[in-house]
């Protein structure tokens, strides 16, 4: 054939109308389910995304980090005492502050019972104190060591206290007996026992004796039955006599 007889083939690109409308159709809902079926990982990613960006900026960057230690319930203690325990590094971010070691940190002042310590959104540290209260005075020298209701001594100051006996105990603490005997007793006491009394010396932890107003004493013995000595003392309080001994509770002496 004249020309070399091969064909020469070319490519057209046939209009959309010469597509068949429901092979359009077909091809429509394919792309639509492509979509669908993209969609949700799409979202999930964006999701992440945003997640992740919020967890590095709370948690690794200053943006949300501490700007203020608030300290509540501080009374003998100053404001600037706590927060030098507390050690709190500013702008440390809030959301990685370790607050047990604050409350520990804070709890090792002697003055201070015990301390909750929380974070305030979006920038603070809140350190509230609840101080030891004191229930006896033992005499150093010239001034008073406080001693708590766990037998704690917690503070020295220049003058006692009102509405607090004096002890007379050679080593006030926590594990002293003498000292559990002085608060055995002194939880015992009635409303007008607590009102008269002056100082409870404990030389021994059978030895215990209440000074009251009026040069008043009571022999109280060791810290056995302490509420019924309590009772008894509070009742022989309206008779006569310097001296009440309710040592042995059952056979009282008043003279």
């Amino acid at each position: 054939m004249a020309g070399g007889g091969g064909r020469n083939w070319r490519l057209v690109r046939a209009d959309t109308d010469a597509v068949p409308s429901s092979v359009r159709r077909f091809m429509a809902r394919a792309r639509q389910r492509r979509l669908q079926a993209a969609l949700p990982w799409a979202v999930g990613l964006g999701v992440l995304l945003v997640i992740g960006g919020l967890l590095y900026m709370v948690y690794a960057t200053p943006v949300l980090g501490v700007r203020e230690v608030r300290v509540v319930g501080a009374d003998t203690l100053s404001t600037a005492q706590v927060e030098q325990a507390a050690a709190v590094t500013m702008r440390e971010p809030l959301a990685r502050m370790d607050l047990d070691a604050i409350r520990d940190r804070v709890q090792s002042l002697p003055a201070v019972d015990h301390a909750v310590v929380s974070r305030s959104w979006p920038a603070a540290v809140v350190v509230e104190v609840v101080e030891r209260t004191p229930v006896a005075a033992v005499r150093a020298g010239k001034q008073f060591t406080l001693v708590d209701g766990e037998g704690v001594p917690f503070r020295t100051v220049e003058r006692k206290p009102s509405g607090i006996p004096l002890a007379a105990l050679a080593a006030p603490g926590p594990d002293n007996v003498e000292t559990k005997a002085m608060l055995t007793v002194l939880g015992s006491l009635s409303e007008e026992l607590r009102d008269q009394l002056l100082q409870i010396s404990v030389p021994a932890p059978a030895r215990i004796e209440l000074s009251l107003r009026k040069d008043r004493t009571v022999i109280w013995g060791d810290d056995s039955e302490s509420e019924t000595k309590a009772q008894v003392s509070t009742a022989l309080l309206k008779k006569k006599g310097d001296t009440i001994d309710v040592s042995a509770p059952a056979v009282v002496t008043i003279r």
